[in-house]
């Protein structure tokens, strides 16, 4: 399956703003070496290259067409195919930033602690993960996929928590790391336009339903789109609110 670098910026701006909390809480003040795990269409990175213009910065993702995206912005960064779970990094990195990406992989219980191992010392890893699964717009999702009409095909695609609440994380990282700063934001997006909620999940976490079904995805998506538009009306002034959570953390070692 490939990523859609067009269908991902839809809510940009929205997308963009955990990734520019994340970076304003790094308190590395000169770090020297910073790699973006996840890197996407490269926005985040952008935001990574303003605040530290000086840092030798790799992105790394293992989709061609976000990294093709990624290329366009100009920045003075490496990028490299590769996922998260089998980066070898060679040497250590003062900054190892992943926004809205390991909720994707399993076993984080492996996962953060060998990233973290990745931090030179002095660095931080700062990581953020949705933490909106049991909202109506991911609970409607992974309903209708285990329903009869669809459970053959898409049951084995549905992964109800893929994210931990943050004292799991905190006792997974706390061995390692000198401090721990963690958190939740939840943002109320008000988003315009039509099924807005159901074009965001087009993005991201629907993708993948979508691409299983094949020449059926039609049928889905708009059974999945009227249930959606029962859990987020509309407002008097067009608008639709989405609330979204978000884990923080930045581990320093």
């Amino acid at each position: 399956m490939s990523w859609d670098p067009d269908q991902y910026a839809r809510f940009g701006g929205e997308r963009l703003r955990p990734a520019r909390d994340l970076v304003n809480a790094i308190s590395a003040a000169r770090p020297a070496r910073i790699a973006d795990l996840g890197c996407g269409d490269g926005r985040a990175t952008e935001l990574l290259a303003a605040r530290w213009p000086d840092a030798e910065i790799l992105g790394v993702d293992d989709s061609q067409s976000m990294l093709d995206a990624a290329a366009k912005l100009g920045l003075r960064a490496e990028w490299r195919r590769d996922g998260i779970d089998t980066w070898q990094p060679g040497s250590r990195f003062d900054v190892v930033f992943s926004n809205a990406a390991i909720h994707w992989l399993p076993d984080h219980a492996t996962l953060l602690p060998r990233l973290l191992d990745a931090v030179a010392p002095g660095g931080a890893l700062a990581v953020q993960m949705p933490r909106n699964f049991a909202a109506p717009s991911h609970a409607l999702l992974f309903d209708l996929a285990e329903s009869p009409s669809w459970r053959a095909r898409l049951a084995p695609l549905v992964r109800r928590q893929p994210v931990q609440d943050p004292q799991w994380y905190y006792d997974v990282l706390a061995p390692r790391a000198r401090s721990i700063d963690i958190w939740e934001t939840e943002y109320v997006h008000a988003l315009s336009g039509d099924r807005p909620v159901v074009e965001w999940l087009k993005g991201t976490w629907l993708r993948p339903f979508l691409h299983a079904l094949g020449p059926d995805a039609p049928v889905f998506e708009a059974e999945y789109a009227r249930q959606v538009a029962a859990a987020y009306p509309r407002r008097a002034d067009g608008k639709t609110l989405f609330p979204f959570r978000r884990l923080f953390m930045v581990a320093m070692r």
